[in-house]
């Protein structure tokens, strides 16, 4: 009786599963003996192998009767130990009985390992994870395991497709691994009317030609849906034209980009005032984003007939490193109120802002972007105004003479540089990860400016999904400024996007902290709620207690997704009495 695998070059198919082969051999066939009294048990052939180790398989012993169904079990239970490719069994008839000698053919010692196919990983890892070792007889059953093992790693990185395609071993011990980690055949993109195919597989972390990485196919998914112009995007893989290779389809709803809106006001200090604003977020489909606002009509202010205008232009993708160029142009003439820290109105005013910034901006890893922006604005002071907008002699305004405007209305010439981390699973309504912002103003009279000042700016978000839909955010802000700031540099502390409770920009100064905590969760299709806590100052040379001088507050809000963008409305309670805010922008 013979048990044995098929054994040529002892080439071997994927997970090692070998055909056996059964045939009878010896001087007497196990059939004839049956029934008969086993006198005597023997392993040979085992040359590395010590006999015991198969003995302790063996479950025939001296005394028992023949059995052909124990003698078989016997033989499998010799060849899944993994060491040998040949188990032949051979009976001797005696006068007492029958002796049985089990003849084992040992697979070869290990002597080299060879992997093919391996782009992914590298063959330092792979062979890392074989534990057969080099001078030791192979194991047929542990270089199985370890197979699993290699195909596990594989797939834990994200290329799900990856399989041992072949393995093979020589008599002299060699054994040749091939892997074959399943190729990205091509993208398919659908439901795109508007916007060009481009500009959605650009952002796409996998490429067509090599392996498909799910992790990889996820976060492109990510980075689609992040762009902004679709409600919906979906992916799915759809059989290669070859073996173990895929076509990635990926599927969008296009969702409106373009805005425009029109309108106006009256007021006896201006008179009719129009606003038209018109825009696209994927202009002409290319993922480009432009936007042009225009006041028209009236005045803003006796000192300035001009109408008020901002451009912006931002190109996401200048190369294909993703470069991004953005620029904005701006002359604006707006009303501002300054406030005592107890929340009463010091002065309001009108002020002229004028400027442009020119930003360039570079990916520095898979979560992470560098920027560099150049700044160049100017503050003009135009008149102070009374509660009904009239103007007024900035001079019955204490503290606000000539002195006062020359140190804080004038010319800011800046360079900015600003690193951002952002692993957020949706930039529009986060429920996981963080962002991280680093930012450097370096403004100076070198530079063509009136002042001269360093301003620091660090920022940390976080997100966490609780239930359901749920979310836990935070934030926490901090910010440092040494040098001549004018009070329009000054970090401002209070309204809807810091501190709610307080006046806007109630606070300013120098320093900063902020803190905000938000419960959020849903209400109704496209509208949310949320329960937040707010804390933070802003505050300059004087002393600062961390303990009594933080301004804080309590409340609650809701969002809602409308067609002209998120909308924000809140309610909080603060030292000073509840405040509503009313604005519009995403969350934080």
């Amino acid at each position: 009786m013979r048990k044995k695998r098929c054994y040529g070059h002892l080439l071997m198919a994927v997970f090692l599963s070998i055909s056996l082969c059964l045939a009878a051999a010896g001087p007497v066939a196990a059939a004839d003996l049956t029934g008969k009294t086993v006198t005597a048990v023997a392993v040979t052939g085992a040359n590395f192998m010590p006999e015991s180790i198969v003995m302790a398989v063996v479950k025939v012993r001296p005394g028992d009767s023949l059995s052909a169904d124990k003698i078989k079990q016997d033989m499998q239970a010799i060849y899944d130990l993994g060491y040998f490719f040949d188990v032949v069994a051979n009976f001797t008839e005696v006068p007492e009985g029958v002796k049985i000698a089990y003849h084992v053919s040992e697979n070869p010692i290990l002597t080299e390992i060879i992997v093919k196919g391996n782009t992914k990983v590298t063959t330092e890892q792979i062979t890392k994870l074989l534990t057969v070792g080099k001078g030791q007889v192979v194991n047929s059953k542990t270089l199985s395991e370890n197979m699993r093992a290699i195909e596990q790693y594989y797939h834990d990185q994200g290329f799900i497709l990856t399989k041992i395609s072949d393995v093979a071993m020589t008599p002299e011990g060699i054994v040749t691994i091939t892997v074959n980690e399943g190729t990205l055949e091509g993208i398919i993109v659908k439901g795109n009317d508007k916007t060009k195919s481009y500009v959605v597989t650009r952002e796409m972390k996998v490429k067509v030609g090599e392996p498909f990485n799910a992790k990889d196919a996820r976060r492109s998914m990510q980075k689609v849906y992040n762009l902004g112009f679709f409600e919906d995007v979906n992916m799915k893989l759809n059989p290669g034209r070859n073996p173990n290779a895929v076509i990635l389809e990926t599927d969008v709803v296009e969702q409106k980009t373009g805005f425009f809106s029109i309108g106006g006001g009256y007021s006896e200090a201006d008179g009719m005032i129009g606003i038209l604003e018109i825009g696209d977020n994927n202009f002409r489909g290319i993922g480009d984003k432009v936007k042009v606002h225009w006041e028209f009509g009236g005045s803003s202010s006796d000192a300035s007939d001009a109408p008020n205008y901002s451009v912006s232009y931002t190109k996401p993708w200048l190369d294909a490193k993703q470069t991004s160029l953005g620029f904005n142009f701006y002359n604006m003439t707006n009303e501002y109120n300054d406030y005592y820290s107890n929340g009463d109105l010091k002065s309001a005013y009108y002020k002229e802002r004028k400027g442009w910034d020119i930003t360039l901006g570079r990916p520095a890893g898979e979560f992470s972007q560098n920027y560099i922006s150049l700044k160049n604005s100017e503050d003009t002071w135009l008149e102070n105004i009374d509660d009904e907008g009239a103007p007024i002699d900035y001079s019955t305004s204490p503290g606000y003479g000539p002195e006062y405007l020359k140190n804080n209305f004038g010319l800011t010439r800046s360079v900015i540089l600003n690193r951002v981390f952002d692993s957020r699973d949706n930039v529009f309504n986060p429920t996981t990860g963080q962002r991280y912002s680093m930012t450097a103003e370096f403004a100076g009279k070198a530079l063509g400016g009136d002042f001269d000042f360093n301003k620091y700016t660090l920022e940390s978000r976080h997100y966490i999904k609780v239930g359901h839909a749920q979310t836990v955010a935070w934030r926490i802000t901090a910010g440092y400024a040494t040098g001549d700031l004018p009070e329009s540099q000054l970090f401002a502390v209070g309204g809807a996007d810091t501190v709610r409770g307080y006046e806007d920009d109630q606070f300013k100064g120098k320093k900063m902290i902020a803190a905000t905590a938000e419960y959020r969760f849903p209400i109704a299709k496209k509208i949310d709620g949320a329960f937040f806590g707010d804390i933070g100052n802003a505050w300059g040379s004087e002393g600062f207690n961390m303990d009594s001088d933080l301004h804080a507050a309590i409340g609650a809000g809701i969002r809602i997704n409308s067609p002209l963008g998120p909308i924000r409305l809140d309610f909080a309670k603060g030292e000073q009495g509840g405040k509503f805010h009313f604005s519009f922008g995403g969350q934080f």
